[in-house]
């Protein structure tokens, strides 16, 4: 079954948290982390991704008792387009290979895969060497991680509308954004819905 793009990011979060502290993340800790006005919105997650079958919850009521379903081993083949600079722009590469990516890290429609090189990106847990997973599409919403294409280069930032000009915001506090205004050659390649990295 597929998840919602908010339902990917909740599960990605308790997996990550899982993998690095041997104990599920508090309900309280979900909320934090994406900022939820309340915790119904973290047990609707929750539940949803026990239906879903990617969690599960003890059968106690225990604060830290969700636990990581058995991996699912369906995957999906998808082009590996290159290099997108999480920095200034560079050019966008053709496919060069293919990777296998896990089914529930893909949307719905055109997906395809970026290597990262750069560290613009780095306060939004995307570094250098990272594998991101973009949903081909023509917009983004307001604070959307998305990879633009400025003068046939690509790069990837949080993309702010302005009334008179576009925001492209590294996650680095170290770089400035790249504006665009109605002159520039402009246009959303598509949007983050999933990244993995591997460890050597």
């Amino acid at each position: 079954m597929h998840l919602t793009e908010k339902q990917r990011r909740v599960y990605r979060f308790i997996k990550e948290y899982i993998e690095a502290n041997d104990m599920s993340p508090s309900f309280v800790e979900i909320q934090d982390y994406f900022g939820f006005k309340s915790l119904n919105a973290v047990y609707e997650h929750v539940d949803n991704l026990v239906k879903k079958g990617f969690i599960k919850k003890g059968l106690s009521n225990k604060k830290r008792s969700m636990a990581l379903a058995e991996e699912k081993k369906n995957s999906v083949s998808i082009p590996l387009l290159g290099l997108v600079r999480a920095g200034e722009p560079i050019e966008a590469c053709e496919a060069v290979e293919y990777v296998d990516v896990p089914e529930e890290m893909l949307a719905r429609g055109e997906n395809v895969a970026l290597r990262v090189t750069g560290d613009s990106m780095i306060e939004s847990n995307i570094c250098d060497g990272d594998v991101v997973i973009i949903k081909r599409q023509s917009t983004a919403e307001n604070g959307q991680i998305a990879v633009a294409i400025i003068d046939n280069k690509a790069t990837i930032k949080q993309v702010y509308f302005h009334k008179d000009k576009i925001e492209l915001r590294p996650r680095n506090p170290e770089m400035k954004s790249i504006f665009i205004t109605g002159n520039g050659d402009f246009q959303i390649y598509g949007v983050l819905v999933g990244l993995f990295r591997k460890y050597r």
